[in-house]
């Protein structure tokens, strides 16, 4: 595909290598037919055939988009599917990165929506903040009618009992046994306030595999909230943080892996060296640091894993997008749990986004219920007990949609590996 970037725009790193996507496009359409939004809509512009043709125009004019133009780039869930599908291995996640930069400092959004972003951006990626949003929540029925559609949203999906614990203290967490491994596991944000009990869990199961786990202080938000937002140097300050926090781990006593329990976070974190890139004060040690980087599947497995399930159930295993296209790794929780014993039953259009990605439920929060209800069927089709996942994301936008249980794939593992039996699994009859 042709472009028409000038030679001064092609100066720009960033917009050098968004042209290169473009030219790599050869306008098969392969990839709609994996695109959830376009399966949705039928939309050409919400396909990623017709999203870089806009995308591509946006850039070369270098100037703020149009209200259309936005609508359809922000209709994209960055699930990557089209990656897997595409013949020609264009690299789409770079376009839109780089377009949703363009589109954070170039478009003037109307104000509740500015408002809305600039909330989550601030608050979502800090847990302090975070939690007193939450419990802040019951506020939005008086004051309802004074707040922004998007905040009664965001309000009326907080939990109405507070999470079970508190998420893993910095510090070191010994292995059990001879050490085998040294892994520093990172603290995140979300899922330390919603759901502490899964990186317990991970911290148990490392420990039992003869891994040292280290929680290091400083470590948390990986930046993808805010990336996917466009809001490029927030993301990299979240990045900056959690590779000087490694480093730290590494110089103190050595550090074999980076343990990561969100699969979205995971995807970025991979990344670190090429959003850091550009930044010669920090991309050296990103590239040292983020080829450590394992999912904590992928991780528990290299350890060798092996487990016993303590009951017979029937798990439908949610592969979230981040993991099987964003990072590659495909029926990574479906072999282990078999591997397990517990018994996996069938889900239908796997490949398709459950509609959370990250922010998007809550700014798009439409197409992001048409996909959870597609996805909440093809998981209970098969009539499973449990529903598993390696997400914090998926976990809570499908637990509005069920009342099938939802666990982390880990806690899964750990429990069949003799530790606790998860606390969102109700008794079975």
């Amino acid at each position: 595909m042709r472009t028409a970037f000038t030679a001064a725009q092609l100066e720009d790193p960033g917009l050098a290598e968004a042209a290169v996507v473009v030219r790599g496009c050869v306008h098969c359409g392969l990839c709609n037919a994996t695109c959830p939004t376009y399966q949705v809509l039928g939309d050409e512009r919400d396909g990623p055939r017709g999203r870089i043709q806009l995308m591509q125009a946006m850039l070369e004019a270098d100037a703020a988009p149009s209200e259309t133009v936005v609508r359809h780039v922000d209709r994209c869930l960055s699930c990557l599917s089209c990656r897997t599908t595409c013949s020609s291995s264009v690299d789409y996640a770079r376009l839109v990165d780089r377009a949703r930069v363009h589109i954070a400092e170039t478009y003037r959004r109307p104000a509740a929506e500015r408002w809305f972003r600039s909330f989550l951006a601030a608050v979502l990626p800090r847990p302090g903040l975070f939690r007193w949003a939450i419990k802040a929540a019951p506020l939005a029925g008086p004051l309802g009618r004074f707040l922004p559609a998007p905040f009664r949203r965001m309000a009326a999906l907080a939990p109405s009992t507070p999470p079970d614990g508190e998420a893993p203290a910095p510090g070191i967490y010994p292995a059990e046994g001879t050490r085998r491994m040294r892994v520093a596991l990172l603290r995140g944000c979300v899922q330390r306030v919603l759901a502490p009990e899964i990186d317990r869990a991970a911290i148990r199961l490392l420990n039992r595999l003869g891994a040292e786990v280290v929680v290091p202080m400083g470590s948390g938000c990986c930046g993808a909230l805010n990336q996917h937002m466009g809001l490029e140097a927030s993301a990299k300050r979240f990045a900056k943080a959690n590779v000087a926090a490694w480093s730290k781990v590494l110089e103190a006593g050595g550090l074999d892996r980076i343990a990561v329990t969100a699969s979205g976070c995971g995807t970025l974190v991979k990344d670190y060296a090429h959003l850091l890139g550009h930044d010669a004060g920090w991309v050296f040690r990103a590239r040292k640091l983020a080829p450590l980087t394992r999912d904590i599947c992928e991780l528990v497995e290299e350890l060798g894993y092996a487990g016993s399930a303590p009951e017979p159930l029937d798990v439908a295993c949610h592969a979230a997008c981040s993991l099987q296209h964003g990072q590659r790794l495909t029926g990574l929780g479906e072999r282990l749990l078999a591997g397990a014993g517990f018994r996996l039953t069938p889900v239908a259009e796997g490949h398709l986004c459950c509609g959370s990605a990250g922010h998007y439920s809550l700014l798009q929060p439409e197409m992001a219920g048409e996909l959870k209800a597609r996805k909440v069927a093809a998981l209970t089709g098969g009539a499973p007990q449990v529903i598993a996942s390696g997400n914090i994301g998926c976990l809570e936008h499908l637990r509005s949609g069920t009342a099938t249980p939802l666990v982390h794939t880990v806690e899964l593992l750990d429990w069949a590996a003799g530790g606790e039996r998860p606390a969102r699994l109700p008794p079975l009859p």
